[in-house]
């Protein structure tokens, strides 16, 4: 499975230091990922689980996804059908759960104060770039390294050990 890089839609926009108890409530973890998609961020934004659709753009301040480690916080995201989650920074193990899962991130510093809620956006993981489409600004970032930008393509980290582009691999 390929995963695309390039997103464009509108976006949802949350603030600072989000944890991954906002994200999912540990009540739901043993329901599943489709429970959780149905409460994701609801107590930050209670339309979000609700109206959100599939390719939409998840945008946050600094310290996304801080708190307790929980890799079911950026699946639970993944769930709702968000095409890709771009944050002034993200909190170190959510930035790592995103990228084995499969979800497409980016952290770009200053997206939080380019945007609101409802911009439609364009985000190019390769280029490193975010684009308000209604406001013509352009932010220009770092992109993810390029094992990174590999095992988001792979679909996750699974996907990405299975490939034949892992440089781990060894045929035999």
């Amino acid at each position: 499975m390929s995963t695309q890089l390039i997103f464009e839609g509108p976006c949802w926009k949350f603030g600072h230091n989000v944890p991954t108890d906002e994200i999912t409530p540990t009540y739901l973890v043993w329901k599943g990922f489709e429970e959780m998609a149905r409460h994701c961020l609801e107590s930050l934004n209670p339309d979000f689980p609700v109206n959100v659709q599939p390719g939409d753009i998840l945008v946050a301040g600094r310290n996304f996804g801080c708190s307790s480690g929980r890799a079911v916080a950026p699946k639970a995201i993944k769930a709702t059908g968000v095409g890709v989650v771009v944050a002034d920074k993200f909190s170190r193990t959510f930035y790592r759960n995103g990228h084995e899962i499969g979800l497409p991130i980016l952290e770009a510093p200053g997206i939080h104060e380019m945007v609101e809620t409802g911009n439609r956006l364009k985000v190019d993981i390769v280029a490193a770039t975010v684009t308000n489409l209604e406001s013509g600004e352009t932010l220009q970032t770092s992109p993810p390294p390029d094992f990174l930008l590999e095992m988001l393509q792979a679909g996750g980290l699974i996907p990405f050990l299975k490939s034949e582009s892992n440089p781990f691999v060894t045929t035999r």
